[in-house]
């Protein structure tokens, strides 16, 4: 079976010559996950112990709007990682860029957190992003807090652009029922056939655990809803509290989530189609 990580991050150190952004600038934090940078060569020790084959690079939110780490990785790996890239959404600059974003080695689409502090926020309907993506075939996936009709009513109204949800719509700053709370939003979407959901980072969000016994009827019920070519497994590997090998058996073994041929998809296959990553 190809396994294959929907988010892994990488960072470098808050330097002069490279500094992240300060504080409270917009959708983002100057709080890492581990006080020391987290290198692609490490990602790939721990994928070659686990078995995993692949993994998508999620440039995390505290280095800003940077790339560079991740495409690096994908330079130097292609057969091994790809990237969901940011973007700066004030940036006029970067609607041009958005037609030729996919010409950059290893790059696969988009990554945004939506932000209702963010000064694009409020026109984020109308935004130019999601016309741009559509017209030039790229993905994005978000984090939609709790703005799940703004992302139906997108897909709605670009239904070539495919977008994905991440860590199945958890309420990020929480933990147990509160985190899953918008659950019922997110199994509305999916009857719109344009909307995917990321499985990552789901042990983060409860109190119990190994195998997480709390997250198996909510996976259950994703699955159920968008089924297994649209749902995929993540970790979000550096802040996992567990193994990346228990990671992995939580969705192969703990969880009856569906046979043999539908596993492959939600524990890669599916992800490598979704955003276009050619199958090995």
């Amino acid at each position: 079976m190809l396994i294959v990580d929907s988010q892994v991050h990488v960072w470098g150190r808050d330097t002069p010559e490279r500094p992240w952004p300060t504080s409270g600038a917009e959708g983002r934090t100057a709080h890492a996950q581990r006080d020391e940078p987290w290198s692609h060569q490490e990602v790939l020790s721990h994928m070659d112990r686990a078995g995993v084959a692949r993994a998508v690079i999620v440039p995390p939110s505290w280095e800003g709007d940077r790339n560079d780490l991740a495409l690096e990785a994908a330079r130097q790996h292609p057969d091994r990682f790809a990237v969901m890239g940011r973007i700066d959404m004030n940036d006029a600059a970067d609607r041009e860029r958005v037609a030729a974003w996919r010409s950059q080695p290893g790059m696969l689409g988009i990554r945004l957190l939506l932000s209702d502090s963010a000064a694009w926020f409020k026109g984020l309907a109308d935004h130019w992003l999601w016309g741009a993506a559509e017209r030039a075939g790229v993905p994005v996936t978000l984090v939609p807090k709790r703005h799940f009709s703004l992302v139906g009513d997108i897909a709605a109204r670009h239904p070539r652009l495919k977008l994905c949800i991440d860590h199945m719509g958890c309420m990020t700053d929480s933990k147990d029922a509160d985190a899953f709370r918008y659950l019922p939003d997110l199994l509305e979407l999916a009857a719109q056939p344009n909307i995917a959901v990321k499985a990552s980072a789901l042990p983060c969000y409860v109190s119990d655990d190994y195998p997480f016994p709390s997250i198996h009827h909510l996976v259950q019920r994703v699955v159920q809803a968008f089924g297994p070519r649209r749902v995929f497994w993540g970790t979000d590997l550096t802040r996992l509290p567990c193994s990346y090998e228990q990671a992995i058996a939580l969705f192969t073994r703990e969880m009856r989530l569906a046979s043999d041929s539908d596993l492959e998809w939600i524990m890669g296959r599916g992800v490598c189609e979704w955003y276009g990553w050619p199958l090995p």
